[in-house]
């Protein structure tokens, strides 16, 4: 029987048909002020598609156009940090949240929602507007799409004898402090992604090593760290060497809790260090830009969340139009990853 001859080439699954180019239009900023508005990629590839995308996903952007109107505005966009910090701290929040939905439906598993997901809001400003206020994607006669059900997920925390009423429901931030403050649109609470990760972690040790005091024997007399004085020459330089192991270089190069300066944990996006979102890119806009067209790089945006902020200096409104160039991929048509493998 004649052997089936080997190609060496692997069957490539086709990319699927998927909406690459997003549009947003009337991002309006008054005069002197300066508007702050958000994106879920997820949430809109879910309208454009008409199929449920998961927020859990780390999404590649091709590149931004900014189509402007002639006045001068600051551009900026920012994402969560693209940190193992924030990889781990999502991917933390989310096991513990999924094992907490997990033993509440242990006797009902049927009442499992279907579309069931871990969705969180990107820091404070992003919390208190609620999900209602996201940018929702146009056509090109610029109709704005009417969106679906997007419901942020909550952590339902025990207090005091199990008994209705004894729980406090909180959602969800990626970046900033614990308990933000009460949002407008749902009236709830927030806890952090960031700082919550933060407290459940070991801290490092002040020094490391954590040497002896014998270890330097400084006045050289009656050694204890005899293994070292046998081979002190007089003018051999091995003591002021190990003084220079001993207190040097034995910090870490990050501040944390109990270094002897820090009072609380200091994890870049949290409450203390670099709190909030990560800069992306910023671009200005003035009358004399060519065609009014301003592109901004592209990247990888965690969880398909973007904060786009427009700052009018002018003394009219401002009215620009935005789009987003997806990348083709494997994943239903896009290129990118799951947060779990951030």
């Amino acid at each position: 029987m004649a052997k089936r001859k080997y190609s060496g080439k692997r069957k490539q699954r086709n990319i699927e048909p998927a909406v690459q180019t997003l549009h947003f239009t009337q991002i309006n900023t008054k005069p002197g002020a300066a508007s702050v508005n958000y994106i879920d990629l997820s949430q809109v590839a879910s309208i454009v598609n008409r199929r449920f995308y998961r927020q859990g996903i780390n999404w590649a952007v091709g590149g931004f156009k900014i189509i402007s109107d002639g006045n001068p505005v600051a551009l900026v966009i920012s994402k969560l940090p693209n940190s193992w910090v924030m990889a781990n701290s999502w991917e933390k929040s989310m096991r513990t949240w999924s094992k907490m939905n997990r033993e509440a439906m242990a006797e009902t598993e049927s009442l499992r929602p279907r579309f069931l997901d871990f969705k969180i809001y990107a820091d404070q400003t992003h919390h208190d507007v609620g999900f209602g206020a996201n940018l929702l994607p146009a056509s090109a006669g610029a109709q704005v799409a009417t969106p679906g059900e997007w419901i942020a997920s909550k952590a339902v925390v025990p207090f005091g004898p199990a008994s209705p009423g004894n729980t406090a429901e909180f959602e969800f931030v990626a970046t900033g402090a614990n308990f933000p403050g009460a949002s407008a649109a749902t009236g709830l609470n927030a806890v952090s992604l960031i700082e919550g990760y933060a407290a459940s972690r070991a801290l490092p040790y002040q020094s490391d090593p954590n040497t002896p005091a014998d270890a330097d024997d400084a006045d050289g007399s009656t050694p204890e760290n005899w293994m070292a004085a046998i081979f002190n020459e007089g003018t051999d330089q091995t003591s002021e060497v190990i003084e220079d192991m001993i207190f040097e270089n034995n910090v870490a190069p990050y501040p944390f809790e109990g270094d002897g300066i820090s009072i609380d944990t200091m994890y870049p996006g949290g409450a203390n260090q670099l709190s909030g979102l990560q800069l992306h890119d910023l671009e200005y806009v003035t009358g004399t830009t060519i065609g009014g067209t301003t592109r901004m790089k592209g990247g990888n945006f965690p969880c398909g969340l973007i904060q786009f902020v427009v700052s009018n200096s002018g003394d009219q409104d401002s009215q620009l139009s935005l789009l987003i160039d997806l990348v083709p991929g494997n994943h239903r048509g896009y290129l990118c990853e799951s947060m779990t493998e951030m």
